[in-house]
């Protein structure tokens, strides 16, 4: 890998020698390197929040209870000395309406329950003068939001108004599941996918988007994962902790290096790219396999790596020391001597 980064700049056209590159995390590179593809971050887009107004709007498949009140001593729905009649609960239907005893079908759907009861009196006055309308509205699956998975309890919630926000729905549902590891928000709404991380969500109101009937919205884990191997802390499979988990975080993940034998000049970080991605200009990886190599021992090193982010399926390998063998046989030495003394 050495010798590959000390090859430098071949001519165009000219065949690599090796079928990777290696390019040295500094200050200097960071620009280069960060401007490269990130295959393991999806770029699903969102919807910001825009204050919608309290009340809710009827939609075809909610529930309409009617209760009408009349001060007449002769009314023509209440019985004698009666002021007030509940009629039977109705379903808005396909076309958005209602049937009212003495106004006959009336259309409900696409006003707020405060509009409709207002014109259902309208109407009713017409034949009971003293009518008084009392509506209440129980919103059906178009005024359901389908909380479908990732929560401590998932299922159809009830949209109470237009302002009724993802997180409302998710303290309603318990939040996350706790075994979710860097949970990402899914809305699909209308056919399209909206994705935008949980923890950004907490942390910026403007994204935390009012819900709409039919909405259905998940909670997904973050799958991505690297691995440590080789004179780190430890050798093993990781998930990733946050949406942007940097070089220097994932030596902290790994427990750093191992004191005895590792090289902290030589931390590599191997990755793939598409074979699309490849550009011989550096506006993208020059080859598909790139070794990223990070001195641990300068500053330049260390700032670096803390701006360096890890991508899926990255490979974090501690190189060892070279003095590693010999201090291995100056130790086996010593004990063989305190043996032989003993």
């Amino acid at each position: 890998m050495l010798a590959a980064s000390n090859l430098g700049t071949r001519e165009e056209g000219e065949e690599p020698v090796y079928d990777f590159a290696v390019f040295d995390v500094t200050k200097e590179t960071l620009p280069v390197l960060q401007s490269w593809p990130r295959n393991d971050v999806k770029s699903l887009p969102w919807i910001t929040s825009q204050e919608q107004p309290a009340s809710l709007i009827i939609a075809p498949g909610d529930q309409v209870t009617l209760t009408v009140w009349d001060a007449e001593d002769n009314s023509l729905l209440a019985g004698s000395g009666q002021r007030a009649t509940s009629l039977q609960q109705t379903q808005v239907s396909t076309n958005g309406r209602i049937f009212v005893p003495y106004i006959g079908e009336l259309r409900v759907a696409g006003m707020s329950p405060n509009t409709a009861r207002s014109r259902i009196e309208e109407e009713l006055i017409r034949t009971i003068p003293s009518a008084q309308v009392q509506l209440v509205v129980e919103p059906g699956r178009q005024n359901t939001a389908n909380l479908v998975t990732g929560a401590a309890a998932p299922g159809l919630y009830q949209l109470p108004d237009r302002n009724f926000k993802i997180l409302d729905l998710l303290s309603l549902a318990g939040g996350a599941s706790p075994e979710l590891i860097n949970p990402e928000v899914r809305l699909v709404r209308a056919g399209r996918t909206y994705g935008v991380a949980l923890d950004r969500l907490l942390t910026e109101p403007d994204l935390d988007t009012a819900l709409q009937g039919g909405d259905r919205v998940m909670l997904m884990g973050d799958d991505r994962q690297f691995v440590s191997l080789g004179a780190t802390g430890v050798e093993a499979v990781h998930d990733f902790p946050a949406q942007n988990v940097t070089a220097l975080e994932a030596m902290a993940i790994v427990g750093g290096v191992a004191d005895a034998r590792a090289n902290p000049q030589g931390i590599l970080i191997l990755r793939e790219y598409d074979a699309g991605e490849v550009r011989e200009d550096l506006s993208g990886p020059p080859q598909e396999r790139v070794v990223f190599t990070i001195d641990l021992t300068s500053a330049d090193g260390l700032f670096s790596a803390g701006n360096f982010l890890l991508q899926d399926k990255d490979l974090v390998y501690g190189t060892e020391s070279p003095l590693g063998p010999t201090l291995t046989a100056v130790g086996l030495i010593n004990t063989i001597s305190t043996l032989a003394n003993q």
